[in-house]
């Protein structure tokens, strides 16, 4: 790839924009990052970083000018404790720079967009039994996302289809399915299933207790993806001429119960899971994969147990430095030294 091709990487302090800044670099793009951050656990490999918010027009402008492609991955979000809390906030913040990024995009010429959507966007009613049927690109109409978050996100796929249509701009859109991986947030609210987990274990296992905490009964299904097949994803949808949303997932569903389980087998401990009231989302969800394959010729290929694998190490160790667990022995003798 030419490195005259100057490609702009919206949510780079993220973590898919991070892991998708490096990507495009090893494959020759001379590469613009924008956050209001900086990536939290690893320098950015962009070849010009800056710190904007995308919620302002100017910004926008600026963040997309001199640009051929753009990769609009910005998004205030995070998992469900996160989402089913802040609707408001996340329909605002949203909505103001996926408008503003799209249309500065258009306005300083840009070639190629690519929109990252969500699983999120598909109708609550096709996801109320564990035993979902997996769900087709075209099962998004009629429309009842659940949250604020896969409502905005389907207003957008709309946006860039009409800005396909009125004004020949060429617009990509992927719908991610639980993507997972080492450098993403692990604690502090914002973390998804995956993290959680992975931290609650390695919390487990160093403290010497191994109880954790799952939100309901642990029976809703989710399918994960490793986030090298994420970002592979991304890159051959771009070079597509396909422009009609598409999945972007693995399609093997299972429950938070055996997520739990296979993370407890990488760390090498039993657990014993404690349900508690938390939210859930929907009761279970997964992926069709049919489009992505006939689309791509091509489909994720890394198994949950070798991408949790890779996960459960990098947050154990950032859980151990983090030295915020208590060991049993500690808690005991703690609970000793009150009695005197």
């Amino acid at each position: 790839m030419s490195d005259k091709v100057r490609v702009l990487v919206t949510g780079a302090g993220g973590f898919i924009g991070s892991h998708l800044v490096t990507d495009l670099k090893k494959r020759g793009y001379w590469v613009r990052g924008v956050d209001i951050k900086l990536p939290e656990f690893q320098s950015s490999d962009a070849d010009e970083f800056l710190l904007l918010d995308l919620r302002f027009w100017e910004n926008c402008l600026t963040a997309t000018k001199g640009i051929g492609e753009v990769y609009a991955l910005a998004a205030d979000m995070g998992g469900m404790g996160f989402i089913s809390a802040h609707h408001a906030q996340i329909l605002y913040n949203n909505s103001l720079i996926d408008l503003h990024t799209l249309e500065a995009s258009r306005t300083n010429g840009v070639k190629r967009y690519l929109y990252t959507s969500s699983a999120c966007i598909y109708p609550e009613y096709l996801q109320e039994e564990t035993n979902v049927t997996p769900l087709k690109e075209e099962d998004a109409y009629p429309a009842m996302p659940q949250d604020a978050y896969g409502w905005e996100k389907l207003i957008s796929e709309r946006l860039c289809m009409h800005y396909a249509e009125d004004y020949g701009f060429e617009t990509r859109t992927v719908r991610f399915h639980n993507i997972f991986g080492e450098n993403g947030t692990w604690q502090g609210g914002r973390e998804k299933a995956p993290a959680a987990l992975c931290r609650k274990v390695a919390t487990a296992k160093l403290s010497g207790r191994n109880e954790i905490d799952i939100w309901g009964d642990g029976d809703q299904t989710r399918s994960f993806c490793y986030i090298s097949d994420c970002i592979e994803g991304i890159y051959r949808l771009m070079r597509s001429d396909h422009r009609e949303p598409i999945n972007l997932g693995q399609d093997r569903m299972v429950s938070i119960n055996e997520l739990a389980d296979i993370i407890a087998d990488i760390a090498g401990i039993e657990i014993v899971k404690k349900h508690v009231e938390g939210p859930q989302g929907v009761r279970g969800r997964n992926s069709d994969n049919s489009r992505l394959r006939d689309v791509l010729g091509w489909e994720p290929s890394v198994s949950l147990e070798e991408g949790l694998a890779l996960t459960y190490r990098w947050i154990e160790e950032q859980v151990r430095e983090a030295g915020e667990f208590e060991t049993a022995a500690t808690a005991s003798a703690n609970k000793a030294a009150k009695r005197v």
